[in-house]
C-alpha cells in the first residue's frame, strides 16, 4: 500500500482562538476555514509540508453526540485530556522559547530529556489540546 497521513484533527471550542495559536503562534498556514461562528473547520499546516494538515474542528459539533457526551467531551478538553498532537522541530529549545513567550501557548513541560530516548517539551492550545514537540535528530 502507498499510504500518507494527510490530515489529524484537533477539537476547537474558540475558533478564532485556535486559528490565532496555529497560524500567528505557531506559524502555520491557513489551508481552509470554512463554516461561521463556533461551527468553524479550519485546515492548517506546515507551510513547506502541503500534503500534511491539521483540521481544527467544532468539538462535539456531530449531530449523533448525545448532551452526556457533548459535557463529557467540554469536560475532557478542560482537563486537557480530550486532544494531542505530537510535532517535532530541529530547534526544541528555539521553539519553546517562542512558544512560552506566546499569551495562547501554556506550558505543560520545559524540554526535558525523557527516559525512553528523545528529548520533548509540551504545550495546551487555547482549547486544551496538549501539543507535544519532539527535537528531531
Amino acid at each position: 500500500m502507498d499510504l500518507t497521513i494527510h490530515a489529524s484533527t484537533l477539537p476547537h471550542d474558540d475558533a478564532d482562538a485556535a486559528l490565532a495559536f496555529y497560524r500567528d503562534t505557531l506559524g502555520f498556514e491557513v489551508r481552509s476555514d470554512v463554516g461561521h461562528g463556533k461551527t468553524r473547520w479550519i485546515t492548517v499546516g506546515p507551510v513547506d509540508q502541503p500534503g500534511t494538515s491539521i483540521l481544527l474542528a467544532p468539538a462535539a459539533a456531530d449531530p449523533g453526540i448525545t448532551e452526556d457526551e457533548r459535557r463529557t467531551i467540554t469536560e475532557m478538553m478542560a482537563k486537557g485530556t480530550y486532544g494531542w498532537i505530537l510535532l517535532a522541530t530541529r530547534d526544541l529549545d528555539g521553539t519553546f522559547d517562542r512558544l512560552q513567550a506566546a499569551d495562547d501557548a501554556e506550558v505543560v513541560q520545559e524540554p526535558t530529556d525523557q527516559p525512553y530516548g528523545v528529548r520533548d517539551c509540551a504545550f495546551r492550545d487555547p482549547a486544551g489540546n496538549l501539543v507535544r514537540i519532539q527535537q528531531l535528530r
